[in-house]
This record gives C-alpha cells, structure tokens and sequence, in this order.
C-alpha cells in the first residue's frame, strides 16, 4: 500500500501564493510520473501539472507561467508552487503518484485532497 499525504491548501486573496505539498509514503520501490489534479464544484477533475522521474514537466495551458511543479525524489515528495492565484483556481486539489512497489507491483496512488480557495 502507498499513501499520500498532501497539504499546503488555504484561503488566499486574488494576486496570491501557495505551495502545496504531497508525501508519499509505503512500500515504494520507484516512483514514475508524479502530479497534481484538481476539481472544482460541478467540473469535472483535470490535471494542473505533471512531472516524471526525469524531470520533464506537463502543465494545464490555464496553469503556463503561473504553476511551478517539482519533485524530491530522496523524499518522495512532489510539490506545486501557485503563484498569481485567481478565484478560478478555486478547487480542492488532488495529489497523484504512480510507480512500483517492492512487490514489483504497479501503483496508482490518489491524495485525499487539500481545499484552495482564492477570494477576497
């Protein structure tokens, strides 16, 4: 079993930051791609950002030059910087990893989920 802890969340005011933050923890032999989702009321869940074990990176265009994602691969974390926050980022975000435990067996790991919230 891998799990994921997330945290970082809050209520920021428009023009804003945040960092979010997600630990994986477990059986965990190695970590492939790494990413952030989010879904807000009455939408359907989207991907933010990604980022593999290399380090390439995959953005939502709406996120482009505002979201920063990256990874610690000796802690197992992965993180989204959030600058320039809008009341449209609003949604509680979703941290997801997937890789391999010891077992050789692949995972596919979803967060419990950390509220953001942009308004003034």
């Amino acid at each position: 079993q891998v799990q994921l802890v997330e945290s970082g969340g809050g209520l920021v005011q428009p023009g804003g930051s945040l960092r979010l933050s997600c630990a994986a923890s477990g059986s965990i032999l190695s970590i492939n791609a790494m990413g952030w989702y989010r879904q807000a009321p009455g939408k359907e869940r989207e991907l933010v950002a990604a980022i593999t074990s290399g380090g390439s990176t995959n953005y939502a265009d709406s996120v482009k030059g505002r979201f920063t994602i990256s990874r610690d691969n000796a802690k197992d974390k992965v993180y989204l910087r959030m600058n320039s926050l809008t009341p449209e980022d609003t949604a509680v975000y979703y941290c997801n990893v997937e890789g391999y435990e010891h077992t050789y067996r692949f995972f596919n790991s979803w967060g419990q989920g950390t509220q953001v919230t942009v308004s003034s």
